[in-house]
């Protein structure tokens, strides 16, 4: 249960921070537009990169004596990275949701939602490297990288259907900045807990 919850929570805390698949994602759960296959394809595109991290990652890991020990380091300076571009992104401010106009075709948004998925370097980064690496330090990699699939089908979810809710709230740039600040407390916490477990 521990792996589960450690997945879990690293990779609900990696997939919470601002980026343009996210706008992406919010913007057509507040036009109400092609929600459901928006938001299985990103959390079903991430299911794939989680397991190829953690399968691969756990292989080399075993095979290469001393790559846990380095990757935890590596894993925990990305981390307070991440969670340092975050706070300066929470004090900086001057981000809104500003959703745009009619709802466009689903091979438009599937399209998109898939380029904003696969081309961006950093889901690389954060799914197949820091959470593959991450992954090694727990005896049972399957339930952790089990975990970080349920936090990607309940973000996409909860943000394609909950985006109705939420558009008087991202109208501000003081609800951006309070999401940034606790993406960056989230992300330096875990890189405590690596570098001191």
């Amino acid at each position: 249960m521990e792996a589960v919850l450690a997945g879990f929570g690293l990779g609900f805390s990696l997939i919470l921070a601002i980026g343009a698949q996210n706008a992406f994602v919010l913007r057509q759960g507040l036009r109400r537009a092609h929600v459901l296959p928006v938001v299985l394809t990103c959390a079903l595109s991430d299911a794939v990169l989680i397991a190829a991290g953690v399968a691969g990652f756990g292989a080399l890991a075993e095979a290469v004596p001393g790559l846990e020990r380095i990757m935890r380091y590596g894993g925990a300076a990305f981390l307070l990275w991440y969670g340092a571009r975050a706070f300066w992104a929470a004090w900086r401010g001057g981000e809104a949701l500003k959703a745009g106009q009619g709802a466009g075709s689903l091979r438009a948004a599937l399209l998109t939602c898939l380029a904003l998925t696969w081309l961006n370097p950093h889901v690389y980064l954060d799914t197949v490297v820091l959470l593959g690496s991450i992954s090694a330090q727990y005896d049972n990699r399957l339930a952790f990288a089990l975990g970080a699939m349920t936090a990607s089908f309940v973000f996409f979810f909860s943000l394609g259907y909950g985006a109705r809710g939420l558009a008087p709230l991202f109208a501000r740039p003081a609800a951006w900045r309070g999401l940034d600040a606790l993406v960056g407390l989230v992300m330096w916490a875990i890189a405590a807990k690596l570098l001191l477990g």
